[in-house]
């Protein structure tokens, strides 16, 4: 959206103020643990941008809480699996020979919108060590839910996303829809409902870097937009509004147990 659209659209600035205050309208709570998905143009000009959005949450959560984002980096992944743009053929060894290996300080996130983008670089926020499909985390849980994060079926059961379900921790989604849901992948690996395929990317091993191929699910969250609005029919999302953004706040274990019941059925 541009930035003339944006302020036509606000009937007054969204402060950290404002937004602390929906925050807690909409149900987050000191203390808790949850992951958030966002689109900062949603909620409208803010006053400080994604900063002040960071700052609102950190401010309601605070630290006896945790923050989780995903931050992926797709742009590292293998060049002969790109499509929005192609690249030509010609062009895939280079890339594989050439492109800087995943760093979790450095490497910034592709296509996971500004507040992302933002958190990652905070102090104390900590980030796994997958190069495709990493999370960042702040509080009380940041460690626990970054280690040891599995680079095969890297949304799976040695993933940040099975940390936040053993913990019950909630999801947030800022103007974004179920297809933003990222913790639906935890379903899909539970039911295998994806097929499985090779991948590859750079990475330090040994002090150097190397390209390194691995096996994980061709995720695919097609389905899951289709999935969350079954999901409300039960009445177990608490919905609300961030400046102008349309937001959704639940439980991440029911959704999470929803759609593994729902692939379920569908693969039967």
């Amino acid at each position: 959206m541009k930035m003339n659209d944006i302020v036509a659209s606000t009937q007054l600035p969204n402060t950290i103020k404002t937004i602390t205050n929906d925050l807690r309208e909409l149900g987050l709570e000191k203390g808790m643990t949850v992951i958030v998905h966002s689109s900062l143009s949603s909620i409208g000009w803010v006053s400080g941008g994604a900063v002040a959005v960071v700052e609102a949450l950190m401010k309601v959560i605070t630290e006896e809480g945790t923050i989780i984002m995903p931050t992926q980096s797709s742009d590292l992944s293998d060049p002969k699996h790109w499509s929005r743009p192609p690249v030509p053929e010609e062009w895939w060894q280079i890339i594989r020979d050439n492109v800087p290996a995943f760093e979790p300080h450095i490497t910034p996130t592709r296509a996971m919108g500004k507040v992302v983008e933002c958190f990652r670089t905070y102090p104390n926020v900590v980030r796994s060590n997958h190069p495709l499909g990493s999370f960042a985390a702040w509080g009380k849980h940041a460690e626990e839910i970054t280690m040891n994060q599995s680079l095969s079926m890297s949304l799976g059961e040695e993933s940040p996303l099975r940390k936040i379900y053993d913990l019950d921790g909630y999801i947030l989604l800022i103007g974004v829809g179920y297809d933003s849901n990222t913790s639906v992948h935890l379903s899909e690996v539970r039911t295998g409902a994806c097929e499985l395929i090779k991948v590859g990317a750079p990475i330090i091993e040994n002090g150097a870097r190397v390209w390194k191929e691995f096996v994980d699910m061709d995720y695919d969250s097609d389905k899951f937009v289709e999935i969350g609005v079954e999901f409300e029919r039960k009445g177990t999302v608490t919905n609300g509004k961030i400046g102008n953004a349309t937001c959704r706040l639940m439980k991440q274990r029911d959704i999470v147990d929803f759609g593994t019941e729902w692939f379920r059925k569908k693969n039967q």
